[in-house]
């Protein structure tokens, strides 16, 4: 679950790191108010979106006046903001982030995420802040410094002390910088997030260290102990028909193909697109029921893939274990003639019941193609819609 900026700002703040004076406004009266009760010359109107590069996309504007702002917050507010991240349509901002413009000396770029390999947390730093990483990284990964970060105990103060001077911190900030390296650690371990980015993390010409950005990814799985980071989720930035999924039991993200698939178990699903793609086909959604979905879960599974109309055919493809082939097969009969499904439907079953599951849908009456295996399925689905 992603945060929004002045949200990860709010967990900065709780952990006791610095950040710019900052006030939400969501429309152009409130963002007036804000200017005026900044009571600067100089400050920051930022689009509040879930994707990166909102300052080349024209989301992050300074102004020096309040005309200027409200100026700046009507070209923003309402609109759609589109960025290398959120795709050709954008996402329209609903809320904005007035901040205090600060007197930035040096930018660094901090992030904390989990390296797969290690099995462990690590903590990413680099002198060039303010830049996108993928861009440091094709062009100067040498510039990318890495420390371990013990999941128990957090950042260890050596680790903290060797980064910050490896980035070149000015000694009088050294220790400032060092403990908000550990501080967004804490973050990191104590929301249980899987990333905590800050770009930048600035030192100023009156020597404070600042987290001037801020991007919290939260796991998922975790939330269950966090009620409290449940009620900050804005679902108007997630798609619709994934938050459908998620509220039936099912995972889903929608891709760019053609071919619905409904399937059970992530590895299978991953699976089945590859072989899709392998037999020149194009998936057009990544679905999984789990492992003992019910028949009205298999009927809400047809519902929402068949609400993309790039969809020209279906592939169901489902290993029995927990689940029941005769259970899945029900669903799939109910779920075509409720729906009045007449898109080309392969269905392969294998597994707990599969001869029950084959039967119920010889039976049906309906025009359903049978497949043996992966790669029958992939074939007959890839034809159908060619």
């Amino acid at each position: 679950m992603k945060l929004h900026e002045y949200q990860a700002k709010g967990r900065f703040r709780a952990f006791g790191l610095p950040t710019p004076r900052g006030i939400v406004a969501t429309s152009l009266e409130e963002v007036r108010a804000a200017y005026d009760e900044l009571e600067g010359d100089l400050a920051v109107v930022k689009a509040q979106i879930h994707a990166g590069g909102r300052g080349k996309a024209g989301g992050v504007k300074l102004v020096r006046s309040a005309d200027e702002a409200v100026e700046a917050a009507e070209s923003i507010l309402g609109k759609p903001l589109i960025t290398k991240q959120n795709g050709p349509d954008g996402t329209v901002v609903r809320t904005l982030l007035v901040e205090e413009g600060l007197p930035i000396d040096k930018e660094y770029y901090v992030a904390i995420t989990l390296d797969r390999q290690l099995e462990l947390p690590v903590l990413m730093a680099s002198a060039e802040g303010g830049t996108e990483i993928e861009e440091v990284a094709e062009e100067n990964p040498d510039a990318i410094l890495t420390e371990v970060v013990d999941p128990v105990t957090g950042l260890a103060a050596f680790r903290a002390r060797r980064i910050t001077y490896a980035l070149g911190v000015p000694k009088p900030l050294a220790r400032k910088f060092a403990a908000t390296l550990q501080a967004l650690c804490k973050v990191f371990l104590e929301d249980d997030a899987s990333m905590v980015e800050v770009n930048p993390l600035v030192t100023t010409t009156d020597e404070r260290v600042i987290c001037l950005d801020g991007k919290v990814v939260l796991d998922d799985s975790a939330l269950f102990r966090h009620k409290d980071l449940v009620e900050l989720r804005d679902v108007h930035e997630e798609d619709p028909t994934e938050v459908r999924a998620k509220e039936a039991g099912l995972s889903y993200v929608n891709l760019d193909g053609n071919i619905g698939c409904l399937v059970n178990g992530a590895g299978l699903a991953m699976a089945t697109m590859d072989i899709i793609k392998l037999h020149g086909g194009e998936p057009a959604n990544f679905l999984d029921v789990g492992g003992s979905a019910s028949t009205e879960q298999v009927t809400t599974a047809f519902k929402i893939i068949l609400d993309d109309p790039a969809v020209k055919g279906i592939l169901v493809n489902i290993f029995g274990g927990i689940m029941r082939c005769d259970i899945v097969a029900q669903g799939v009969v109910d779920a075509t003639k409720a729906l009045g499904l007449e898109c080309p439907l392969v269905v392969r079953l294998h597994g707990t019941n599969m001869e029950e599951g084959r039967k119920i849908l010889a039976e049906s009456g309906l025009s359903i193609t049978a497949a043996t295996d992966m790669r029958d399925a992939a074939s007959k689905i890839v034809e159908a819609v060619s």
